[in-house]
């Protein structure tokens, strides 16, 4: 494990999840002659996937798209659960010699960018104390929410409450919840997917939400896909299958962008085929926002609304008046009577997985900072950020960062660049930089870089454009400036005062 013990390395990874595995990849095949380290603060590979063990825990993007594009996906189901993602990481990992390559139980405290010798120095906390490392290129593959809690809003009389309650960000494995009436709190993905799995030992389910979320059924397996492996080589299977996936979602995305009463229409009309006309429908499945202005939550085969039906599980929109001894009372005045609470409220957002970032000493603020191109800030040289779409499969955006930071490691080293920073025009407008309506979202905005109107400073969530753009656009653009560590008076500049 020489790479383990390294001290100074060309790339420092940091995360060991979906986008930290990608990443890796992508530098051994595209940038061979890169070294690298990956530093994961878990005990094992697997990041999100690791973390989350509530019950029915899966893929909320189907698995052709979500799967990375160098590495076939060939499980059949559509959503995988968390498990098997897991082992497709993992396997990926040690196929490729990737988890040779990864400290584990180490936490990134801070990272520190000196434009003198054109390296980051970051300072780590492992099972050997505190430690430092020296790299020329940074990726945090971290995620974008914090790990260590996720958001609870502030419930009157929770202390009341006799029985439990755990969020699902810190699901005991194992946990036994048979017999118990359960109350899910929440209309998003997470509640979507707890409400069947959690049904079938629960005495029965009660989904508690403020406002309803758009829910569409999907069958599990995709019959074109299953189909074409039949009939053609696996990869070629595939790359068609991931291309006609990728195709429907941004169809169906341009779609409710610009017909959402359509949309909304078609959405309620295949709720209320399943539920049958008895169902109060437009009470409990009929969202104020438009579709796509949030995720889609997705039911495999259904399954969500087979809970309903069955009677397992029931669903209830109303407001939270308060806690009490046996259960949660309703500004109604109904009370839901529970033995387990579970606040599926979402997540805390967070950049860079919460270390310190500074360069040439001046700390970096990430609301302060403009991306670029989706995966770079102004003012921070040679450092990338892996963030997904929104509308679409976090990891084909992952894919194509990855690429584009090989292609700038090389363009560096044939053109004896030592390293780049985005550099932002003086005139530029901003604009937030995510277009969603999302609780986790709008709370975070405040707290993340912004975007500009245009390109290279906005942040596409177009699949094809982004492809187009990274894979093939100009490295030396005008606004990623190519710099020497010394020998120039423009080199020596500092960065945070020439980005400015």
């Amino acid at each position: 494990m020489a790479d383990n013990q390294a001290q100074s390395v060309d790339v420092l990874i940091v995360g060991a999840g979906i986008s930290g595995i990608g990443a890796a990849w992508h530098l051994q095949h595209r940038a061979p002659g890169q070294s690298y380290a990956i530093i994961e603060a878990r005990a094992q590979i697997g990041g999100t996937w690791d973390l989350f063990r509530y019950p029915g825990i899966r893929s909320d993007s189907d698995m052709y798209t979500f799967g990375y594009n160098f590495r076939p996906w060939v499980d059949g189901k559509v959503f995988a659960d968390g498990p098997s993602i897991r082992r497709y990481v993992t396997d990926t990992a040690r196929e490729a010699g990737i988890d040779w390559h990864i400290r584990f139980d180490t936490r990134v405290i801070s990272a520190s960018w000196d434009s003198g010798t054109a390296r980051w120095t970051v300072a780590m906390e492992g099972p050997e104390g505190r430690q430092a490392l020296t790299a020329r290129f940074l990726m945090i593959c971290s995620g974008y929410y914090r790990y260590e809690q996720g958001h609870m809003p502030e419930f009157e009389g929770l202390a009341d409450f006799a029985g439990e309650i755990i969020h699902p960000q810190k699901w005991p494995e194992g946990h036994d919840y048979a017999g118990k009436r359960v109350v899910i709190i929440g209309s998003g993905a997470t509640a979507v997917t707890l409400v069947p799995a959690m049904a079938e030992k629960a005495a029965h389910v009660t989904m508690l939400q403020r406002s309803p979320s758009y829910i569409a059924a999907r069958p599990s397996r995709d019959a074109v896909a299953d189909a074409l492996r039949k009939v053609l080589p696996g990869r070629l299977a595939y790359t068609l299958s991931r291309v006609k996936n990728i195709a429907l979602s941004m169809f169906f995305f341009q779609l409710s962008r610009v017909w959402p009463d359509f949309v909304k229409r078609g959405v309620i009309k295949a709720i209320r085929a399943e539920l049958g006309e008895d169902f109060d429908v437009e009470r409990h499945f009929s969202p104020r926002y438009n579709p796509w202005d949030q995720r889609f939550c997705l039911a495999p085969d259904g399954d969500f609304f087979a809970a309903l039906k069955g009677g397992k599980a029931s669903i209830v929109t109303d407001h939270i008046e308060r806690f009490e001894k046996g259960g949660i009372r309703l500004k109604s005045g109904e009370l839901i009577e529970a033995d387990l609470i579970v606040p599926a409220t979402g997540l805390e957002m967070q950049v860079g997985g919460g270390m310190d970032i500074s360069v040439d000493g001046e700390s970096v603020v990430p609301a302060n900072k403009i991306t670029y191109r989706g995966m770079m800030l102004s003012g921070v040289p040679n450092a990338a950020l892996a963030f997904g779409y929104t509308n679409a499969s976090w990891t084909l955006k992952i894919d194509l960062t990855a690429e584009r930071v090989c292609r700038l490691l090389n363009h560096m080293e044939r053109q004896g660049h030592d390293y780049c920073v985005p550099v932002p025009p003086t005139d530029i407008e901003l604009a937030p930089l995510l277009d969603f309506s999302s609780g986790y979202v709008q709370r975070a905005l405040p707290h993340l870089p912004r975007q500009g109107t245009k390109a290279p400073w906005r942040t596409y969530q177009n699949y094809v454009q982004d492809m187009l753009t990274i894979r093939y656009g100009r490295l030396e653009d005008g606004h990623l400036r190519f710099r020497k560590a010394k020998g120039t008076a423009s080199a020596a500049e500092p960065v945070a005062r020439a980005a400015e």
